[in-house]
């Protein structure tokens, strides 16, 4: 009986959602990331990062080449998960750095649950084990959290590289494996070998144009200030901006930031900026003033702020990587920020089939009812208690696979926030899809939070609030498109 009402309430996967109370109305200025923020790219780039990073494995670290006979699956790994760099352990972890069990893969199988709960003395791993600030494995941390969509390759590489020497017996130590393997795929980019193959055929690579300069025109028609700051090479950007948006991309733009080396750009107050001219050649001239039309490269972000003025919460910014996007600026400059989560589409459909409705009404009404009924000790009703333990158990498994057979939904850990979650919602004010989605929406809308009652909460007033009007948009909603 509840299926059907809940159906009626469906999200839209093109909504955008709020962390944060902001409005669009106090945004004079908008920021973007360039990667998978201003560009999407389609599903043959993680193969070709796979197979040039794999290749170099193989050419310059010496490894066998009989990893060559793995291939790139991209339905193995997601965003936002841990890789215990001194067990070659790839898992996911929620929010309270618990480990969630079934969810641990040595190589390309996964860990018996008994096994992790040894290794770990149960399933949490404790905070100066997690990885640092940015997600990284350094100063003692033995986790490295994997928050970039071009990691997702990484990961699969590493994942077929210990598979490998597990199924072979070969002893080998997984700090060098993980070292060589990141080392590969900085070098797919470092090189430009992904540069080329992306520029020589920019049609197989590059999609969703169309939306992409849709949005930059609606800003710029509605007197917006824009700029962008990116890690990318000039030529890189220069060529992708003109199959975007065209020729005159840069008139979009009043400022145009490449190879920033984010995060580094947001703390180092060292680096001039410098400028690059048509040739992509850098000019030794001082910089006095950020000039629309021009290239510039490296500099920082306090002397980006000191040229232009552009403070605070009128600024906007764009990126899709949590850390090295939005922590920063954030926590310690005061712009808002905008997440670009594309993976969030998809698991919103996924949310709004039928079969994945009934599956989490039926898992919340066993929570509920083993949460009400183990006061009752009597042998008869410990048993029901057990069947529906163990039934609880299979429909979480169930819905894990809906979004990916291995390790569930990005954003969830059974019924906790994963550690992705609860870093974006502490980093972005608000997140979406794309930047498409910026199209339903008018330049002057205010978003807000749902109000989530907190577990010391009476639940029945605020789930009646958050039906109907007050919730998210959604999908029978009428969206004006201007």
């Amino acid at each position: 009986e509840l299926v059907p009402s809940i159906m009626s309430n469906m999200l839209n996967p093109d909504a955008i959602f709020s962390n944060n109370e902001m409005s669009l109305s106090d945004i004079e200025i908008y920021g973007f990331d360039y990667d998978y923020t201003l560009v999407f790219y389609s599903k043959h780039l993680h193969t070709l990062i796979f197979n040039a990073a794999r290749d170099l494995l193989i050419n310059e670290h010496r490894y066998p080449a009989e990893i060559r006979k793995y291939d790139y699956d991209p339905n193995f790994a997601i965003r936002g998960l841990h890789y215990d760099v001194h067990r070659a352990l790839l898992m996911k972890i929620d929010a309270f750095h618990y480990i969630q069990l079934g969810t641990v893969y040595r190589g390309l199988s996964v860990v018996p649950d008994e096994e992790v709960i040894a290794m770990y003395d149960g399933s949490h791993v404790p905070l100066e084990q997690m990885s640092d600030f940015y997600g990284k494995s350094s100063q003692g941390n033995t986790m490295k959290q994997f928050m970039d969509i071009f990691s997702l390759p990484e990961m699969t590489l590493l994942s077929c590289v210990n598979e490998y020497f597990l199924k072979n017996n070969i002893d080998y130590e997984p700090v060098h494996l993980y070292k060589d393997v990141k080392d590969a795929i900085r070098d797919v980019h470092i090189k430009g070998i992904m540069y080329r193959a992306i520029e020589a055929d920019i049609e197989t690579y590059i999609c969703y144009a169309e939306q992409t300069r849709a949005v930059l025109a609606k800003l710029a028609d509605h007197g917006k200030k824009m700029f962008l700051i990116t890690n990318s090479p000039s030529s890189f950007v220069d060529k992708g901006m003109k199959f975007i948006v065209g020729k005159d991309w840069r008139d979009l733009f009043d400022v145009v930031i490449v190879q920033a080396d984010k995060p580094n750009f947001f703390n180092d107050k060292r680096r001039p900026f410098r400028k690059v001219n048509e040739r992509g050649v850098l000019l030794w001239d001082k910089i006095h003033k950020l000039q629309k039309g021009q290239i510039y490269k490296q500099g920082n972000l306090y002397e980006f702020l000191k040229l232009t003025g552009w403070r605070g919460s009128k600024v906007l910014y764009f990126g899709d990587h949590i850390y090295s996007d939005l922590a920063d600026l954030t926590l310690k400059h005061g712009w808002r920020t905008g997440a670009i989560i594309p993976e969030l589409r998809s698991e919103i459909k996924i949310m709004n089939t039928e079969k994945y409705i009934q599956t989490m009404t039926w898992l919340q009404t066993l929570t509920g009812l083993l949460e009400h009924m183990q006061v009752h000790r009597d042998p008869d009703s410990q048993m029901i208690l057990e069947e529906w333990k163990k039934e609880r158990k299979e429909m979480r498994e169930m819905n894990r696979n809906f979004f990916n057979a291995q390790f569930g939904s990005l954003f969830r850990t059974d019924e906790n926030p994963t550690y992705f979650l609860r870093r974006l919602s502490r980093f972005a004010d608000i997140y979406m899809a794309s930047l498409s989605c910026l199209l339903n929406y008018e330049p002057d809308y205010t978003f807000y939070p749902r109000r989530t009652p907190l577990q010391h909460e009476l639940p029945g007033w605020s789930d009646q609030l958050c039906t109907g009007t007050f919730r998210i948009p959604f999908l029978q909603e009428t969206v004006q498109v201007k």
